[in-house]
C-alpha cells in the first residue's frame, strides 16, 4: 500500500468527517488518471459519495475506459466553495481529495443499485423515469468505483478562525 503524504498546512486540514459531508453534498469534481503515454488526464464528472465510496457512470469505451484499464490509481478532486477576496488577495477556499483504486463494477444488481443511486441524485423523485433510464441504459453503460485509500480535504486558513 502507498504511504501518502501528511498535510504540510495541519491547521487548515479539514475532518474525515467534513471531508465526507464534503462529498456527499457537492455534485461534480476531476478524476485525474494515467492518460495516454503517462501524460495526466483529468476528467470533470458527475458522482454520487455513498458506503465510503465514489461511483461515476462512463461510456463503456474511450480515453477514461483505456486509462483506468492501464492503471487503475486515481485521484478524485471536488472544490466546495471558492470565493474570490480581491480586497485581501486571496481565496478562501475549501476542497477534497481522495486517491484510490478505480473498480469497474461486473455485478448486475450492484450496476442497478449504482444506477440508482446516481439518478436519485440528480433526478430525484421520478422514480418511473429512473427506472426507463436504467433499462434503457443498461447495456451501453459502464459503471466505476472509487475505492478510496486516503482522503484529504483543505480550507483557506481565514476559515479556520
Amino acid at each position: 500500500m502507498t504511504e501518502f503524504r501528511p498535510m504540510r498546512r495541519h491547521r487548515q486540514q479539514l475532518s474525515r468527517e467534513e471531508c465526507e459531508r464534503i462529498l456527499g453534498r457537492c455534485t461534480s469534481g476531476v478524476l485525474a488518471l494515467t492518460g495516454d503515454g503517462g501524460y495526466p488526464y483529468a476528467v470533470p464528472l458527475s458522482y454520487v459519495y455513498a458506503d465510503g465510496a465514489i461511483v461515476f457512470h462512463s461510456a463503456v469505451q474511450g480515453h477514461k475506459v483505456d486509462a483506468i484499464k492501464r492503471d487503475n490509481r486515481c485521484s478524485f478532486c471536488v472544490i466546495d466553495q471558492d470565493e474570490i477576496r480581491p480586497a485581501e488577495f486571496t481565496t478562501y477556499f475549501r476542497s477534497v481529495i481522495a486517491f484510490g483504486r478505480i473498480q469497474m463494477i461486473e455485478d448486475a444488481d450492484e450496476i442497478v443499485q449504482a444506477l440508482r443511486l446516481l439518478g436519485r441524485r440528480y433526478s430525484p423523485g421520478d422514480e418511473p423515469g429512473l427506472q426507463h433510464e436504467i433499462d434503457k441504459s443498461l447495456d451501453h453503460v459502464l459503471l466505476l468505483r472509487l475505492d478510496i485509500e486516503h482522503m484529504s480535504g483543505k480550507q483557506a486558513i481565514e476559515l479556520t478562525r
